[in-house]
């Protein structure tokens, strides 16, 4: 005991610590371009737990799919390390990029802006869209195509391990038992510690995570789906699956391509919505309540989108993707807006969407008091991931 006390003591002394919860003067200054703090209270972020894991990750995630011009839109190198500083600098940790996005530039930039504290981060990564064309074993979900897509993403991150490897799309040919065996092997091998699914229907997760939980196979611990205000489709079936099973979210295109920002409404809009979403009625509509909110409040419209997603139930981590530093800059305001009541109710009305069968059925009253004898009412849940 006494062994332990002093050692403890010894390595606390060496980290700065004085039991108040602060480094001492001069031990948290960073170099240029390291993304560390200058101090503890130089951060902004909290962090949350990686669904059923012990991982812990920043409440905001940076997804890089914009990193790199490969693809005629996205941020040069210059451009993309600022983004990765300010969120770095903010307290970000859990960060987000794909096998595909921007042809593999993606992973080469976070590989060298994370290189010299690859310990702090949390790297997460993707596979299932094809690394060559016309080749049928070089995309899809299959072990094939998932043991090659790590080994490249590997060599281009410039790193040993994957900290949260996600299955991007699910293919609907792969057998689950293959991807979950194939996946758990990885974990085994050190190669990825924990691991997560994207666009999948709930009940292929929801088979995926019961046969490893039998198995004693690595599950599943986030989800990743599209999410917004003129997108709630995902509450129907895979966010009340995800509060069940304890899976993290993080949504993508939290601001509904641009849509919510409000750009479109008065006829600033110049990006890939303006043909589609950005020309929408009611996703209008619900973008001019978001901009009339924002006003009341002080601040942008992307940060009430962003807060409005952060503050619904379950463990929600925004994908922030910006093009630039600026935009970046303005999400990361979503730090210090919190919704008050009236506002989410007001959002939630305009942006309502008919869950269907079988939500709406077995909520009406009638079904309720069939199911429960007219003792609904008088039983407290602690199990209902509905809300």
């Amino acid at each position: 005991m006494y062994w332990h006390t002093a050692t403890l003591t010894i390595i606390l002394n060496n980290s700065g610590y004085e039991g108040s919860g602060k480094r001492e003067a001069g031990s948290g200054k960073r170099e240029a371009g390291s993304g560390r703090f200058d101090s503890f209270e130089e951060r902004r972020m909290r962090y949350k737990l990686m669904g059923r894991s012990g991982l812990r990750v920043s409440e905001l995630a940076l997804g890089t799919m914009t990193f790199g011009e490969d693809w005629g839109w996205g941020a040069d190198r210059g451009e993309s390390r600022k983004m990765f500083e300010a969120f770095a600098g903010a307290g970000g940790t859990l960060i987000d990029t794909a096998n595909r996005y921007t042809e593999g530039t993606s992973e080469r930039f976070i590989g060298e802006f994370i290189k010299k504290e690859r310990e702090r981060f949390v790297l997460g990564t993707k596979y299932t869209l094809f690394n060559r064309r016309d080749d049928p074993n070089a995309a899809g979900n299959h072990r094939k195509n998932m043991m090659q897509s790590l080994e490249a993403s590997l060599k281009r991150l410039d790193t040993e391990y994957i900290d949260l490897y996600w299955v991007h799309a699910w293919d609907f040919m792969t057998p689950v038992d293959e991807v979950m065996r194939g996946l758990d092997d990885m974990v085994a091998q050190g190669k990825i510690n924990y691991i997560g699914i994207s666009d999948t229907p709930a009940w292929v997760i929801s088979r995926a995570n019961t046969l490893a939980e039998l198995r004693g196979w690595t599950r599943f611990v986030g989800l990743q789906l599209r999410y917004s205000l003129i997108d709630r489709t995902v509450e129907r079936e895979l966010l009340p699956m995800a509060r069940f099973m304890d899976l993290a979210v993080t949504p993508w295109s939290v601001l509904g391509a641009g849509v919510l920002t409000g750009k479109y409404n008065d006829g600033s809009g110049k990006g890939r919505a303006k043909a589609g979403a950005g020309q929408d009625a009611r996703n209008l509509k619900i973008a001019a309540e978001v901009v009339s909110i924002a006003k009341e409040i002080g601040c942008t419209p992307s940060q009430i989108s962003i807060s409005w997603a952060r503050q619904q139930p379950g463990t929600i981590i925004p994908l922030l993707g910006a093009r630039n530093l600026e935009q970046l800059k303005d999400n990361l305001g979503t730090l210090d807006v919190t919704l008050p009541d009236e506002h989410l109710a007001r959002l939630d009305k305009i942006s309502a969407k008919n869950l269907g069968f079988p939500s709406n059925f077995l909520s009406a009253d009638g079904i309720r008091d069939l199911v429960y004898g007219g003792t609904y009412d008088l039983i407290d849940n602690h199990r209902d991931s509905r809300e």
